[in-house]
Parts: structure tokens; sequence; C-alpha cells
């Protein structure tokens, strides 16, 4: 597999977090018990950061997850804090470091948990007021050994219990290394799951944390160095997007031309849905695109050519009689496109028998790199295999329900395991896929992925769709490959999305033509 570009940071997943873990330990000579006091640390200063004082609870699984909340309790004890522990599995069964630390707790012992087997003799099990008075809750339940599905289990009786009584709690909750219940590796969440205010990850954070649903449960995530050294060995397929990838964008000097600087095609549009390629087209000029063309319904190229602007150029088709592009008009696409460039296929085109022939015969004859979106993409419900025939690079922007119709799933199946899903897709396809979302991922063939922190309300909004689209045309025009182009656009969205809200005012207030206009700002957030 090929090694992650530098502008994406790695997010190890549990597999190679163990590796990494046993490299540091055994070849680099790092104690555990140090690792693990180092982990404890940050969690205890994150507790303080949420509640400088009040009673802390510590829940504790019997692994090494437990293991660091014992450090952070014993911390927390050492400068003054009431602090309570309880387990789920009776400490009697802690090994390792995670019993070297239980050993080295000052105080009140810890209490077991109610649920499962009878605790030994002078082991008291925790009331059912155990959470009352609590300032902050620490979640050291499971971490990333739990697996969704998996044969690890983890969400039977006491953990299940736990996590049901932790997110009944009315504290903040700090968990360690991965909220219990969420898949560290995928962001899967099979059952219940322990909603954190903060998560304190190790090393580096894990793809379930910014990967939905586990994205929703992680809450803030702060990722703390606790000693591994530089060079740990693992291959990581799934990386955050930093602003580094606008680095990659083509910038305009005295040689530049408009077709240098990106030739746009947006195919599109049908009897009442002009806006989308409108939309799409004035997004590729705003991502830098020097020559952008509307190949549209004949019928519809006064409408568009008289909503401007001035620059954008307009081409009518041969349409059926419901106004929506016919195959006949795939042969005038096909000439359009002789110049080179990028094909944007889909916005506003309708689904009539004629509009759906016309997308399949268009993505199949087009040699050109393609954007496939709206009903671009609802053309090829279950067909998505066929895709892979393409002769030119192939981006796929659809959203969850757009992606099960690809997938013959719902979409309830798309959002519950988002990574499998679009990985999947994008190796049927033989393309990039960009699963829309506050987590959009960009999956390529090969399986590498690249993660958008999100963070833009604002691009909740009807045409948010159409302005990704031509922004993604225009960087592939400009010459990008086609991850690298799907990665930039997304963040460029995003920051525009957020630029947008910042000069109306709210997120509320945004529409799609506010985040084109906030495009130029975007290319350059660094």
């Amino acid at each position: 597999m090929d090694s992650l570009p530098e502008w994406l940071t790695a997010l190890p997943d549990a597999e190679t977090m163990r590796g990494v873990d046993r490299w540091a330990i055994e070849q680099q000579g790092v104690p555990g018990l140090d690792l693990m006091e180092r982990a404890g640390a940050g969690v205890a200063r994150a507790v303080e950061r949420l509640s400088a004082d009040g009673r802390v609870v510590v829940v504790c699984g019997k692994g090494n997850n437990g293991g660091d909340g014992l450090v952070a309790a014993r911390l927390l004890r050492d400068v003054g804090r009431e602090v309570t522990v309880a387990c789920v599995a009776d400490p009697q069964e802690f090994t390792g470091d995670a019993r070297e630390n239980l050993t080295r707790l000052p105080g009140e012992q810890p209490v077991l948990l109610s649920g499962g087997d009878p605790p030994q003799a002078g082991r008291p099990r925790a009331h059912a007021g155990l959470f009352e008075r609590a300032a902050v809750i620490v979640d050291a339940l499971l971490g990333t050994g739990y697996v969704a599905g998996g044969s690890s289990g983890g969400m039977r009786g006491p953990v299940a219990e736990a996590i049901d009584a932790v997110n009944a709690a009315q504290a903040p909750v700090v968990s360690v290394d991965v909220p219990s219940g969420v898949d560290a590796s995928t962001g899967v969440v099979a059952g219940g799951a322990v909603r954190a205010s903060i998560t304190v990850t190790f090393h580096a954070a894990k793809p379930g944390l910014w990967i939905r649903p586990g994205k929703a449960y992680a809450g803030e995530v702060d990722t703390i160095d606790i000693g591994i050294p530089r060079g740990a060995p693992g291959d990581c397929a799934i990386g955050l997007i930093e602003p580094s990838v606008l680095g990659l964008l083509a910038r305009r000097d005295g040689s530049s031309t408009k077709f240098s600087s990106g030739h746009v095609l947006v195919a599109g549009g049908s009897r009442g849905l002009t806006g989308a390629p409108r939309m799409a087209a004035l997004a590729s000029m705003r991502a830098g695109a020097g020559y952008v063309t509307a190949l549209i319904p004949a019928s519809l190229q006064g409408i568009l050519a008289s909503a401007g602007p001035a620059e954008l150029m307009t081409r009518g088709l041969a349409e059926g009689t419901d106004g929506a592009l016919s195959a006949d008009a795939v042969a005038g696409v096909l000439q359009s496109t002789e110049r080179g460039g990028a094909l944007a296929l889909g916005p506003g085109l309708g689904r009539s028998e004629g509009a759906i022939a016309f997308a399949r015969e268009l993505a199949r004859e087009a040699t050109v790199a393609l954007v496939l979106d709206a009903d671009g993409l609802n053309a090829h419900a279950g067909r998505l295999r066929q895709l892979a025939d393409r002769r030119g690079p192939t981006i796929l922007t659809p959203h969850a329900g757009e992606l099960g119709r690809l997938l013959a799933l719902d979409s309830s199946e798309i959002e519950s395991e988002r990574l499998r899903h679009v990985r999947a897709a994008a190796e049927q396809a033989c393309a990039v896929v960009v699963l829309k979302g506050d987590d959009t991922l960009i999956a390529d063939p090969a399986g590498r992925v690249a993660v958008s922190r999100g963070a833009s309300p604002a691009l909740a909004t009807a045409g948010s769709g159409d302005v990704l689209t031509g922004v993604i045309a225009a960087l592939l025009a400009q010459g990008l490959d086609a991850f690298a182009a799907g990665a930039a656009a997304v963040f460029m969205h995003c920051a525009a999305g957020r630029e947008a809200a910042r000069r109306v005012g709210a997120p509320e207030g945004v529409i799609a033509s506010d985040v084109i206009e906030a495009l130029p700002y975007a290319r350059g957030a660094r």
C-alpha cells in the first residue's frame, strides 16, 4: 500500500498502535510503566482543565486502558482531589502494568460496579449513587482493544451498564484513548458508547475519533506525546487532511492562459433545475479554473446565459421532450472535451429515462477526468463496477443516500460503517470516492483514505454539494491527481463555509452562493 502524502497526518488503527507500543517497549527499551504514567498524567491534566475541583469518578476496565485510569486517579489524589475508582472486573483480575498501578493507588481501594459475578469477600459493590456529585468522570473501560462486533465483546453485563450510567450522569467525561464502545479503527458503534467531552488519545489520534459515528462520541480530541520515540514502524492508510494540501494548488503567473489555468465543462441541468449546473460552474471559476462551459439542454441556454456571469460560457445540447439532456447530446459533450480539461457530470441532470441514458453513455465514452455527482451518480445505481472501465480519472461525490443506491444498501447501513463502504465503492469503481458529511472521507482504490476535520456547519445548505463538485473539477483541470484533488477541494470547501459564516454572521444564514464567493479566500487558508 502507498504511504500517505505529507499533507495527511497519519491516523493509525488499533493493530498498528499495538505494534508501535511493542516496538517502543521491546526494541527501544521504553518501559511500559513509563508510557502508562505519561498517559495517565495527560488524562489527569484534562480532568483538571474541565474542573479544577470537585469529586472525580474513574471507571476502569482490567486492561491497559484501566491502568491509564488508575494512574490518573493516583495523580489526582496526590494533589488532593477526591477520587472514587470503580472497576467492571474484580481488581484481583488485573495483570501486568495495570496491576502494578493498582498496587500504587493510595487511599480507598476500588469498588466493583454492579452486575457480573459476585465480588470476593471484602470487595464492596458500587452503590447506585456512584456518579452523584461527580465533577468529572473518567472513562477508562475499553480503549483501542475493543472491536465493534468482534470477539472482544465488551458490550455486555457490567461494561454495558457502566456505559449507560456514565451517559446518564450529568458530569463531563474524559475518555482514555477512545470513548468506550467506539471502534478505534473504524468509528463503528455497534451498541452503546460513552459520550465524551474530551478524548485524550496517545501518540496519535485514531481513525474512529474522526470518522462517524465514532466522531460524534469523541468530543474534543486531545492528542498527547507519551514518549514513544520517532521512527516507529507501521504503514498507515488513513490520515487527516492538513492545510498544507493547499500547497498543491496551481498558481497563475505571467505565462498562464485561460486554458492552462484549467478548462472545466459542467454537463447537467433540466427543466426546473438550472441552479445546480450554474453553481457548479461558478464554483469552478472561483476555485481557479480559467475557462468554464455549462453544457445544458438547448431550451435552457438562454435562461442560464442571462443569469450570468458574463464570463460563463454556455452551450445548448439535444434534449428530450421533458427538458432534460438526452443520449443524442453525448456527441456534443465529447466534442467539447477535445481540448481536455475536466468534466463535471450530474448537477441538475434529472432522472428521466433520457437523462439516465445520457449520463451512462457519457461516463463510459469520455476520456477526460470526470466528477460524477447527483443524478449522474443515481444513473449508476447498482452499476458501480461499470465505471471501472473508464479510461480517465474518476471521482464520485455521493452522500450516504447516493452511496447506498450505488451499493444497493440502505443509507443507514452506509452511515453505520462509513469507512468500510467508501473503501468498497472506491475499489469496485476503480475511482476516488468522496463520501460527503461532517467527516467527509476521500478513498482511493488502493485503500488510502483522507479524512476531513469538518467543523463547517454552514455547508448544511442546498447547493453545497454542487459547489464541491465544481471545486473538484477545477482542481482536476489544473492537473492534480484524483486523490489530491478530492482532498484539497474538500479542505477548500470547508474553509469557504467557515469564511462565509463569518461574513454573514452565522452558519444558519449561509447559502451556497455565499460559499462560492468565499472560495478565493479559502485557496489561501492555511
